[in-house]
């Protein structure tokens, strides 16, 4: 989400860095399309205005104007407010000092809450020890859906007897189930609807009242725009909520609700959704968050993925080939498998300080695709060809194509690139710089390892 914010903020910005020095003029008229830009991004129209009001009041001081960078300047004012308005530093889940902690997992039918349930219980698991409770009776297979969610992701899970339609009698029964198998964390998987109606306020209500909660989590669908804002308006006005986690973060958003949810309720985004595994939960930033609107990247949130894909057997093994000055289709089958754990290739490169501004120079065609052709090249092959490539001649060259599903062509241009890298290694060993894959190896212009 972000692209067409990001792109459009920083055509804006360019115009500034261009100036020598700045008029109140060009300030004024950066701002009209800042605005512009923020309204087409779904954002609430008063909070647009509040934000450009506050741009405005240090943008067009004399400090900024008469600046020796002024055009820097402003970029800098500008991130600072979108930071500001997202809530500035990150707000950790509470975890009760006399267990258990619940959470009421609450939203709209179709947002994200069951998936978003399971992810928060998988992030918690590593300190803690979860229960998932299926409190949906209504839509036909959310209990098997929850069920198979935390199978899935190994969590625990506790829900109603086949034909049981009191949410309060398995509320109960999770509460003494939890406590006999010391669970201490419990999150409760409420029932959705079309909208927030009287019914299920009053169901929520009497949640709180029979296991009260240490946090009242609204799960809201990132892509509703504005929309988002008001559902969490209605719930935060019934239930007092404690935090709201944005889901499908990753999608097509065009990232209103994110910039207008904590400074209309506010309530803080506590966590958001970036991927459809699981696993793909993030603490909400709003620091980071406003650098990748701005085109910015987010440094931290490359290396946090760096460490969480790291796998040490692989490092060890390419570290040692490093030093050894020997490199084979085994390492680089194994740096591409360490590339995927990190998720979508574009995802990631995102993620690297002006990456967005390289795309138009022929950096946009890296492709996930390419490497995963690749991979499945090297996969077709034995053991003895990926140590020796030198001896893969026509006949085995046929056979990998047919096994990989490509053509004898790709096979040879994979090994023609190999032989490039394999020529770099050695440089790189010497040297310990950045490794830069041969272009078109992942569909683009190459891509630094380190």
């Amino acid at each position: 989400m972000f692209d067409a914010l990001r792109e459009r903020l920083e055509a804006v910005f360019d115009k500034l860095k261009g100036r020598g020095r700045l008029s109140e003029a060009d300030v004024e008229s950066a701002l009209r399309e800042v605005r512009r830009c923020l309204l087409e991004a779904d954002v609430d129209y008063k909070v647009v205005k509040s934000l450009v009001d506050s741009i405005r009041s240090r943008a067009v001081g004399k400090d900024v104007l008469e600046s020796i960078t002024p055009g820097q300047q402003v970029v800098a004012v500008v991130y600072e407010e979108l930071a500001a308005l997202m809530g500035q530093e990150p707000v950790p889940l509470t975890i009760s000092s006399r267990p258990p902690t619940v959470y009421l997992m609450v939203g709209l039918q179709g947002g994200g809450k069951t998936t978003t349930t399971v992810k928060i219980a998988r992030k918690l698991a590593s300190g803690h020890k979860p229960l998932v409770v299926a409190c949906d009776l209504r839509r036909p297979a959310a209990v098997d859906q929850l069920r198979v969610l935390a199978e899935q992701s190994k969590i625990g899970f506790y829900g109603p007897e086949p034909g049981e339609k009191d949410v309060m009698r398995v509320v109960s029964g999770a509460a003494e189930f939890a406590s006999s198998r010391l669970y201490d964390v419990i999150l409760l998987d409420t029932a959705g609807r079309l909208h927030a109606d009287e019914e299920l306020m009053e169901e929520l209500a009497s949640l709180k009242r029979i296991l009260p909660p240490s946090e009242i989590l609204l799960v809201v669908d990132a892509m509703t725009g504005q929309e988002a804002v008001k559902v969490a308006s209605a719930f935060h006005e019934k239930l007092s909520l404690t935090g709201v986690v944005l889901s499908k973060l990753d999608g097509d958003a065009r990232g209103g609700a994110a910039l207008a949810i904590r400074q209309v309720t506010g309530v803080p985004i506590k966590l958001a959704g970036v991927g459809e595994g699981t696993d793909a939960l993030e603490v909400f930033d709003s620091k980071r968050m406003a650098q990748r609107i701005m085109g910015m990247g987010d440094v931290m949130g490359l290396a946090e993925k760096i460490r969480e894909m790291a796998d040490a057997g692989g490092a060890e093994k390419i570290a040692e080939s490093i030093k050894q000055k020997k490199f084979t289709l085994e390492e680089l089958l194994l740096q591409f498998e360490q590339i995927e754990k990190m998720g979508p290739l574009d995802k990631v490169l995102e993620m690297i300080p002006g990456f967005s501004r390289m795309k138009g120079m022929g950096s946009d065609d890296l492709d996930s695709g390419r490497m995963k052709q690749s991979k499945a090249i090297i996969q077709s092959m034995t053991k003895a060809e990926r140590r020796d490539p030198s001896i893969i001649k026509g006949s085995r060259r046929r056979r990998i194509a047919l096994g990989s599903g490509t053509s004898v062509q790709m096979v040879n241009q994979l090994l023609a690139q190999y032989e490039q890298m394999r020529k770099l290694w050695k440089q790189f060993g010497k040297q310990g710089k950045g490794l830069k894959l041969p272009k078109g190896l992942l569909g683009g212009g190459g891509f630094r390892f380190k």
